[in-house]
Parts: C-alpha cells; structure tokens; sequence
C-alpha cells in the first residue's frame, strides 16, 4: 500500500519552499506519494513526481500533513487534516512557532521519524461557533485557537452580552472578546492578557480585550462549556474572527454561539517534551543559572 503525504508551505519565503522541495525529494526516496496544493506548485521547485491535488482529494487517505512554516501556515494546514482525522506536523520556518513540533535545524530528524512512523498523535480541543441573525444563520466555522468578536469601528465602543452555560455573565463594553482554546492560550487570549493554560487541559478560556467594567478578568470554563456572546442592537457592527483567517462582518442585534468543536486536531509529537519547556524556549524565560530543583 502507497505510503502518501501533503506538504503545505509559506510559499512566500524562499527559504520555504527549498526546505519543502527538500521534504519532497526525501520522502519521494522514501517511497512515499507527496502531494502540494495545487495553487503552490508554482512557486515552488519539486520534482516531477509530485502530485498537484485540490478539494477533498487533497487529504484523502494522506498518512500525515507536514505544515512547513509558521503559525499561520499550521492554521491552513489544520483547515485540510481536520476533516479527515490526519495527523499534522508542524516544523517551523518563521519566527516564534508556538504550534510546530520541530524547528528548522531538527528537520531532517523530523522527516526520518515521518518515514519510520516514529511519531505519537495528540488530540487537540477545538471550537464550533456559529452566528445568527434575525433568526437565519450568517456565519458558521471552528477554530483552533480562538474565536473573536470585535468591533467593527476602530473609534466606537462595542457592546457585548455574554451567556456562559444559558446564563447571563455580564455586559461589556470593550474593543471585543476572545474564546480560546487551551491551544490558542498562548496567542491572542495571551496578548489580550489571558492565563497560559497547558494543552492537556480540556477547558475553555474567555478573555474580554480592554473592557470599560470593574469585572473584566479572564475566565477559564469546563469544556462542556457553551459561550453566546450577543452583540447590542444599539451598538456598532462587529466581526466575527476565526484563528485570524475566516472573518464576518456582524450587525447589531447578532449573536453569535461557541462550543466545543465535534472534531480535534490531530497533532504530531515526536519526543516527549514538558510544555514548560517549549514556554522557556519560545519565549524566551531567564531560566540559565537556575538553581531549583533540576534532575
């Protein structure tokens, strides 16, 4: 049986698409049927072998999604191994790369371990939201990090009802709100001064962004949770914003429902690694001379 693999890239950068045209000619040797989306393969370099591949056939039967990049570019990978239950590994070409398991000088290693299956599977929690108004559906999406309603006017406040389990929680009026995941603690929900929470923790995060109100603390909820977050009729629009990459534009009156997604994703682990150390190493912790207990 034909062993195959999908390589999404950061085709905009040329280093990018060297490393990936690398991944290709080793994984090719390997014996493996690799695949890019149709719409890179202009831009980058493979060798003929490589199979050009749109839609639902992109995924189909794929053993692994290899996201050669940054963030950003494990977010659209994300988008096609959802579906399908594949697993995805990230190897990060941009700067901080929180969501890649494999940095750029360990790429080879990562790409031996793809071929001799040497790899572990976590499953991640993900979110479903869709939003309503006036009684039809307008916007319905997931996300792997967060989930944000934000105004629409740069110079109007937003006015947000918030409902957490089908009771009321608070009115804010504020530049938005976030709903993360455990995942995306790390990313908008920790810039908009969100708790880091560990991936292993199934919950639920809910982070107001410069709310005008004495309670505007970030929560953490169970992952049974349901959020609806209702935009005032009497305030401006707003929109609605999926991982940073799907957005819709909300009027008054909208509201807008998150949950925990039906499907995770699927993302690779080579080696075991405490998260504590992926925060001292991509954020760079003052952790050298530590005298604590080490063993």
């Amino acid at each position: 049986m034909t062993r195959s693999a999908l390589l999404v890239t950061h085709t905009g950068r040329r280093q990018s698409t060297q490393h990936a045209r690398a991944v290709a000619l080793d994984l090719i040797a390997a014996g493996f049927e690799v695949r890019v989306i149709a719409e890179e393969v202009a831009d980058i370099d493979l060798p003929p072998e490589v199979k050009p591949v749109e839609g639902p056939a992109a995924t189909e039967g794929v053993e692994i999604v290899l996201a050669l990049g940054g963030d950003g570019t494990f977010l659209r990978a994300a988008d096609l191994a959802r579906p399908v239950k594949a697993p995805l590994l990230g190897i990060n070409l941009g700067k901080v790369g929180f969501l890649a398991e494999a940095e750029i000088e360990h790429i080879d290693e990562a790409v031996a371990s793809v071929v001799a299956g040497d790899y572990t599977v976590d499953e991640r929690l993900t979110l479903d939201v869709r939003a309503e108004y006036d009684g039809r559906l307008i916007a319905e999406s997931w996300a792997l990090n967060e989930v944000s309603v934000e105004k629409g006017q740069r110079a109007q406040m937003l006015e947000l009802l918030v409902d957490v389990d089908g009771r009321p929680l608070s009115r804010y009026g504020c530049d938005g709100v976030v709903c993360a995941t455990p995942t995306g603690s790390t990313a908008y929900a920790f810039s908009a001064g969100g708790p880091v929470v560990w991936p292993e923790v199934e919950a639920l995060l809910l982070v107001p962004i410069s709310a005008h109100a004495l309670f505007s603390k970030p929560l953490v909820t169970a992952p049974t949770s349901t959020f609806v977050l209702t935009v005032d009729p009497y305030t401006s629009f707003a929109v609605l914003c999926c991982d940073g990459r799907r957005t819709w534009d909300l009027p008054p009156g909208s509201r807008v429902t998150v949950e925990r997604g039906q499907l995770p994703v699927r993302v690779v682990r080579l080696a075991p690694r405490p998260f504590t150390d992926t925060l001292v190493a991509k954020f760079e912790l003052p952790v050298v001379g530590w005298r604590g207990n080490r063993r």
